[in-house]
Parts: structure tokens; sequence; C-alpha cells
């Protein structure tokens, strides 16, 4: 955990197979063609001086620091964008060199503050390359022009001091070449030069930078430079983790002073982020050390009363009388858990664990069932496993991108910026075809040089006629790639489900009525995904968070193997998974009829497996759902619940319906960080630990399996894994885990898909992709390859059905959610960090016709009603949705959005459908009586006896 910095080597890598031999200052040296001398010599211990050369980003060639000798070239051309060639003879220090450097590099001194604080630490790099350069006085005086720029510490993460600029353009660079927003420019000349976030007006809070840190990272003196390490120091150890918000799963490099979080610095060795990162990794990790984080357990009797902190052992001994007294007086069926899309894969399997082994049943599920669990039985119907087929890497090799139902730069940032790159033209590859389906015009169809191809603004709910449209033109233009069908799927089933989409009323003329999609664009995007070469599809929870989200998912796997886009990179069925956790959540066997690796409880010979590894006879019926649990609470039969690391009253559908269910326990037990909108109704407050606490491993929406390490002690005393173990123990189960590396041991002696993953081999690899066995040691990153899992792949006919959710006069408006950059989630974390400044509150999104018949203006208070319920929120007037269609986030529980939201689910997986309720919108001059009342109560709930008097 010592402090290093991590290696440069001045430009990216290239990936040629072909080898070139050189000689670098007499040694022969021997590298992939392509390579630039520059990273040729720094990958064999020779260093040449730099400051515009980074290895994120493409070599430059500005700063005339990296000069080199060349034999039998003329002059004295820049290492960094010099290929390397066979037989070159490059002299890297010579007193010819070392003269030009000295004169370019006090040019650059007489730019640059003498008393610039990052010079001191050895964060700036201009005064170590000045050693390098042999430089240590200057015979110019200081460039007084930049000297008389203001501060610019409008960003609440980073500063920028013009002063410290030397205008190297890498800030400009990275945000072109790596993030893709295009925000910042070089403008002026000479020493008028400097960094502009936009219009002479703007400032970086105001102009369109979306702080994901890449400029920061890439500025080589203190020109940018993190408050935190202005305010705490520079680092003095670092450990390697993974982020713990969405589902791309990036790494980081997590940089402590002493006990404090100086810094998370995205690692370049991430192969999910491959050194990017956005707003939320980045920077919002405050709420780590929050004040209103709780870090000692609690208990009281009913919850009218105040919270009264206990000790660990009164906590744990307290909940385990609770759960015992009320299984004897209710029975065995009428407790349960939930586990956690937040916390670890080892954590999460020890609560299903819990609930099995200890409480007896199989009432366990977790809110991956809210979000992804269509995606789970869409895929394992036509492909045989339960999640996506492809890495993220797969991205560079595609040639069309068809993206329905996902928002990729609000919820997956890093990824989208991969995304955006492949769209461009770049070193003469053409770039790719963007098609977008999706109610609402997100940024992916225009932004910054790049273009969708095809927008299909459909109506909500209406995924499958959409689909089922584009199959028909290609199976009756005959674009199907049968000789994929016929050797890798089934062919009477493809016959059927070709009768079926080739039929007149599923043709998009006849549907469009339906969809709201205009015929001719839906036919020119069917024909593009499939002739347009590789093509890939990405899809999120405006795929899966409908009442139909399992017929999506498998139209969705149909598409791909009509045309053959399954098995290879570039290609595939990718669910974007939106926790960092949902994918190992399912994997765990978080649900209440599966065991982990998707194996149902029913089975005889999987259930024989755990019983002999846990010593306990194990229920084959399945359990309950979360909304069965909360339906039998209200029936009087089910009475307690243990929830780990998931606030259900603000993230579950029909807020009130919770409300009633959680009120109706005896025993709700609350574990986590801070006393949520659940914790209203909870009886026993466990404090958790942050993903900076502990060890284990998250699972991203790639099945990338990566190490989360402790980086530091648990504020709370335990970590997460520990307080489940310590309450198991209180159920007199005989628990005795030293680590969560043993935890992982025990999952990969009873999964087939993790048999190959251990701490070690992760420590060994860096991260692993399951199946990882012995067929596949290092992992899976592209699947399906040679063969469906399942065998041959299944057409399943997907018929569409309407939603009961039905508009009318009363509620003519359909209301659909989603997510926002700087937030995730229900925002626990994020709105305790200074990403409010960005959202501080949620807003409806409504067409400006829709406003204008409702009298509404931008800003106003609005009424959202539905059958459900109603809440008030200001108006955002915009042309991103279409006349009829209203969108707002959840992350603010001010405004509680899914108290509109219905009970209508997935017919499948019981998946709620959150993406199509209808509303009616009219203005309103503030907060409902609703929510006042809940804002009372919890104000009421969140009292601890003793804190106003300590205050």
């Amino acid at each position: 955990m010592t402090y290093t910095r991590q290696a440069d080597f001045g430009t990216p890598a290239s990936n040629a197979e072909q080898t070139v031999t050189l000689s670098i200052d007499g040694r022969a040296i021997t590298v992939p063609a392509g390579t630039s001398v520059m990273r040729a010599a720094a990958e064999n211990g020779t260093d040449i001086p730099k400051l515009c050369a980074t290895d994120s980003l493409e070599s430059f060639g500005s700063c005339r620091l990296c000069l080199v000798e060349i034999d039998g070239a003329r002059g004295t051309p820049a290492s960094c964008t010099t290929p390397v060639a066979e037989g070159m003879v490059v002299h890297t220090h010579t007193p010819r060199l070392q003269q030009l450097r000295k004169g370019v590099m006090e040019l650059y001194l007489s730019d640059h503050p003498a008393d610039c604080p990052d010079c001191t630490t050895g964060e700036c790099e201009i005064r170590g390359q000045a050693q390098a350069a042999g430089v240590d006085t200057v015979r110019y005086g200081p460039g007084a022009d930049h000297l008389e720029v203001p501060l610019d510490c409008t960003n609440p993460y980073f500063d920028f001091n013009p002063a410290a600029c030397i205008v190297c353009s890498r800030c400009v660079r990275a945000c072109d070449e790596v993030q893709g927003t295009f925000a910042l420019t070089i403008e002026g000349r000479g020493f008028k030069s400097k960094v502009s976030a936009g219009t002479a007006d703007d400032d970086f809070l105001s102009s369109e930078c979306v702080s994901c840190g890449a400029c920061v990272q890439a500025c080589p003196t203190g020109a940018l430079q993190e408050k935190a390490v202005a305010e705490i120091g520079a680092p003095d150890r670092s450990a390697i983790t993974t982020c713990a918000y969405c589902g791309v799963g990036c790494t980081f490099r997590a940089e402590m002073k002493g006990d404090q979080l100086v810094r998370m610095v995205p690692w370049k060795e991430g192969k999910a982020n491959r050194g990017h990162s956005c707003v939320k990794g980045r920077f919002a990790w405050g709420y780590a050390t929050h004040r209103e984080r709780i870090l000692n357990p609690m208990i009281r009797e009913s919850i009218d009363q105040p919270w009264r902190e206990v000790s660990w052992e009164e906590a744990f001994a307290y909940a385990a009388s609770e759960l015992k007294r009320i299984q004897t007086q209710y029975g065995r069926l009428s407790i349960g858990g939930i586990t956690s899309s937040r916390c670890t894969n080892e954590e999460t399997f020890l609560v299903q664990k819990l609930v099995r082994q200890g409480f007896g049943n199989n009432n366990v599920d977790t809110c991956a069932r809210v979000c992804h669990s269509p995606t789970g039985y869409g895929l394992k119907t036509t492909f045989g496993t339960s999640a996506g087929t492809q890495d993220f890497d797969s991205v560079e090799h595609a040639d069309v991108m068809l993206v329905i139902g996902a928002n990729p730069t609000d919820g997956h940032p890093v990824f989208a910026s991969r995304m955006k790159q492949r769209l461009r033209a770049k070193n003469g590859q053409a770039g790719a075809k963007l098609i977008v389906i999706d109610p609402r015009r997100i940024d992916m169809v225009h932004s910054p040089h790049i273009e969708a191809a095809h927008h299909l603004p459909l109506r909500p709910g209406t995924n499958v006629a959409v689909l089922t449209a584009m199959a028909h033109v290609i199976v009756t233009e005959g674009l199907a790639d049968e000789a994929f069908i016929r050797e890798r799927c089934d062919w009477d089933e493809y016959q059927d489900w070709a009768d079926f989409v080739s039929r007149p009323q599923h043709s998009p003329e006849f549907l469009a009525p339906v969809t709201g999609v205009d015929p001719a664009e839906l036919r020119d995007a069917a024909r593009l995904y499939a002739t347009g070469g590789n093509a890939a599809i990405y899809y999120g929870l405006g795929v899966t968070e409908h009442s139909q989200g399992s017929s999506t998912v498998m139209a969705i796997a149909n598409l791909a193997m009509a045309t053959g886009n399954i098995g290879r990179p570039g290609v595939g069925v990718n669910p974007l998974r939106g926790q960092n956790n949902v994918q190992g959540a399912c994997d765990m066997g978080s649900f209440p009829h599966e065991l982990s690796g998707y194996r149902h409880i029913s089975d005889a010979e999987t259930r024989r497996l755990f019983e002999q590894d846990w010593g306990v006879h194990l229920d084959s019926e399945p359990g309950l759902r979360i909304p069965n649990m909360l339906d039998a609470a209200v029936d009087g039969v089910f009475k307690a619940i243990y929830i780990q690391g998931e606030d259900i009253l603000q993230s579950d559908p029909n807020t009130s319906h919770v409300a009633a269910g959680l009120s109706a326990m005896e025993c709700v037990i609350v574990h986590d960080l801070f006393l949520n909108e659940t914790a209203n109704y909870a009886h026993i407050f466990l404090p958790g630990s942050t993903f900076l606490e502990k060890d284990g491993t998250f699972t991203n929406a790639e099945r990338r399996i990566q190490p989360v390490r402790k980086v530091m002690e648990p504020l709370n005393g335990l970590a997460d894994w520990e307080v489940t173990q310590e309450l198991a123990r209180a159920l007199d189960l005989d628990w005795n885990y030293a680590h969560p590396s043993e935890i992982m041991d025990e999952i990969a002696r009873l999964t087939p898909t993790f048999a190959g993953v251990s701490f070690a081999r992760l420590d060994e690899l860096g991260s692993i992709q399951w199946p990882a066995n012995d067929a596949a040691p290092k992992g899976t990153p592209v699947m399906h390859i040679d063969g469906f899992v399942r065998g041959l792949g299944k057409f399943v006919v997907t018929d569409y059905v309407p939603t009961d959710e039905k508009t009318g006069p009363r509620f003519p408006l359909l209301l659909t959610t989603g997510r926002i950059l700087s937030h995730y989630n229900v925002g626990a974390q994020t709105r305790r960090t200074a990403n409010t400044a960005w959202h501080p509150e949620d807003r409806l999104e409504i067409h400006p016709q829709d406003a204008e018949d409702r009298g509404v203006r931008d800003g106003d208070w609005v009424r959202l009603a539905s059958r459900s319920g109603e809440t008030t929120l200001r108006a955002l007037i915009t042309d991103r949705v279409a006349p009829g269609v209203v969108y707002t986030t959840f992350h603010h529980p001010a405004t509680q959005a899914n108290v509109v939201t219905t009970d209508y689910s997935d017919w499948a997986t019981n998946c709620p459908e959150y993406k199509v309720t209808a509303v009616q919108v009219i203005p309103s001059n503030g907060p409902t009586d609703w929510q006042e009342d809940y804002e009372a109560l919890s104000e009421r709930s969140r009292r601890i006896a003793g804190a106003e008097a300590a205050e």
C-alpha cells in the first residue's frame, strides 16, 4: 500500500502482431510495429523528457522536449510522433539534444509560477522534467499575461489556475479523445493562449464539462488541481479497488494520506474502464465520511419511538430474539430477507445463505429482480445463460450499435465514452453507425461529433411491437443469416418465428399507429442492423422494466440470432446493468427460486450439493418475492424482514403499498449506511460499511469479477459480511469465516461458473469473466462462440400484448423514468456529496406543446398524478420528450416519484413496470399533503435518543 506513481509510457501501446527491432542508445530493442520511439524507449527503461505526451492520449508533438536524433534522418524529430522502423538507430541523450531541451524547458518555466504548490509536493511534472533536462536556472522573466488571469473555482471538485497552465493541450485532448465531450478548447495565441471551458462567459461549472476528471488526470502541472489534494495534501499510500456505483465496474487507485482518502484515480490497467472515470466514481466518495452516516447499532420497539444506540452485541441478540419469536408465533415462512446489489458478492451470498440455512425458507429477493430479472429469464431461455454475451472491449469491433431503452451517457458514462470513440472515424477507420430506440432524445442521438443514423422515438410500452416490426423487415426482405440459423439454432423454431413476424399485421406500417414510429425510418434501421457488419445490441432498464420485459429481451435475442450477430467480438446482446453488483447479486442466488449459478431450487441434485455443504435441509419450494412479502405482510402472515443495503421504500413501485407492508411487520431490520427512507419503518438498524472499508468482489455488466480492496478500517467497526455473520451466529449458526476469500472459496465449490475463481487467482489476473472453470481458466470474455450454452439457440414467438396501464381522459400522458449523470439510483450516496450542484432536485420533463396546453411554464410547480398516487415537482420544458410523454428521475426522496408508479409488472419475473404510467400534469402551488405528511413522518422517525441533547 506504499504510494508509487503508475508508469506513463508517453503514447498508447500498439496492438500490431508484427514486431520491429531497432537500436536505442546502443541497445537492441524489439517492439510491436507502430510503437512510438518514446514508448519503445520507456518500455525498456529509458525515459525521454516529455510534457505534452501521456499514454492515455494520442501523440501530439507540441512540447518539443522529447526530441531525439535518428541516424540518417534530418533534424531532431519528436519521439512521441515518430514510429519505430526496422533497423532504426536512435540516440535519446546527446549534447545537442541536451542543449535544445534546456532552451525549451526554460521557456516553459518562464510561463510557470515559481511558487507552484504542486511543484513542491512532486505533483507537478514540470519540475521533474526540468531536472531531467538539466535546467536549474531560467534566463527569461515570467510570462505575466498568464499570472494575471483569475482562478476558476466554480467546479465543486477541482480548481483551474491559468497561471500554472503551460498550454500543453493535454486537458483539451483528454476531453476530446477520452471523454468525448469536447468541452475544452485553447483560445488566443502565444503568451495570451489559454484553456477555455467554452465561451468567454463560461466557467467549468456552467460549461459542457461533465467533471469526469480526465482533464485533471492529464494535466502535468498544478493548473487543474483537486480541492481534496489542496486541503489534505499529497497521498502517501494507495490501493487498487473497484468503484461502487454503476455496472461498468471501473477500477480505481484509492490514494490515501494517513487514514484520509485524498482522491480516486482511474487505473490504466482496469479492463472495464481503461483508465477513464465519471464524476461519481472519480469524485463523489465523500458520503463515506458524511456526518449523516450512522456508525452505531440502534433499536426501538416501535417506529413512533426515537432510536436508542446500543452495542453490537445487544443489537445482534435483540434481532435474533425477535426473529426467533416471530417464527415461533407465526411459522417458518413468516420472515425473509433482501440482498443488496451494492454489496459484494461475498456479502450477498451470505445473506441468501442466512435466509435459506438460518430462516429455513427461500424468502429472499434482491433489487436485481426489480430492474434486470427479465434479462435473466429472457437470455437463459434463448441462449442458456442469464447474462450478457460480450466484454466491453468488444465495442471496438462493432460496425453498428443498437441502443434500446438505455441512456449510456447518464447511466453508464465511462462505457458511453468508449461507444462515442467507436462512433467517430479514427485513424482511417470509419466510425460505427448508431440506432437509438427510445421515447426520449438521449444524448447519444445527437451530441458533439456523434449523430445517430436512426432514432426511433417509440411510444412507451411498445418495445415488443417495434422489435417485431424490425424482425418483419429482416425476414420478409431476405436479410436473415440462414447459414448461421441452420448451424446454431433450432430450425423448426426459427420457421415458426419467421412465419409469425412475417404476417402483415407485424409490418412497420401496420404497427405505426401503435408504436408511433415512422415506418420508413424503422425499415431503414432494420436493414442497417441486418446488413451493416458486426451489430451489437445494448439495452437497459427501458427494456426490462415493463410488463413485457422478458418478452422484449427474447425479441432482442431473436434479432441477434436471426442476423448471426452472436458469438464473436463486435456483436452480441449486452444488458447495461444499473448498480455496481446487480449481476453479482443475481449470480449469488438472491432470487427466491434459484441458488447461485441460476440453478432452480427444485432441482434435487443442486439442492443436495448445498445441503451437504451447509449441513441443513433446504426447502424445495420457491419463496416470496418482495411484492409478495409486502402483500403477505398486509395480510398478517409475513412479520419480519432483514434488508441489506436496499431502500425499497424509495426504489420499489407504488410507495404507498411498500409503506403499508413495512408498517404491518413486527420486526424490520435495516442494514445500511444512512437512515434511509425504508428505515422510517425499521425497528433495528445495523450500520453498514462502504466499499472503501471491505474486501470482496463485484461483478460488472460484462460478467467481470473484480477485487474490492479495503482501503481503510470500517468506521462502524465491522464490514458488512461480518455483520451478517454475527447475526447468523446469534441465530445459532456455526459460521466462522475469517476473511471474504473463504466465502469466495465456498461460492467457487458450489457454483460451476465460479469454479475457477479465487482471491489468489484475481490477484494474479486482475479480474475474471465468468464462466471461469477448467475449460476456461482465465474466464470467458465472449460467450457462445462455437455454440450456445443451451445447445441450439431458441427462437421464441413474442406477441405484443399492450400493458394494462392505459391512458385516458383522466390520465392522458405517459410517464417514464430514468437516471441522470450526477446521481446514482435513489441518491443515498450522491446526495451526500457535491454532486447536488448539478441536480439539486428531480424535475419533470414535459414537451412544450403539453406544457402550453396546461398553462405550465418552465420551473413551475406541477402536480403529477396517477391512479396510484400523486406528488409535486418543478417542470422542465424540453423537446427531448415527445408530445404525450413526460419523464422524471427518482434520486430525491422529497419527490418520491414511485408514489405514482403502479403494481403492474413483467409477466415472467414480477419486474415492476416503472417505464409506463398513465398520468396527468396540472399546475400546483407546492408539495402535496402526502409529501408534507411524509416529511413529518421522516423527521419523527429519525430521532435518536440523546442526540438532541448532545447538539
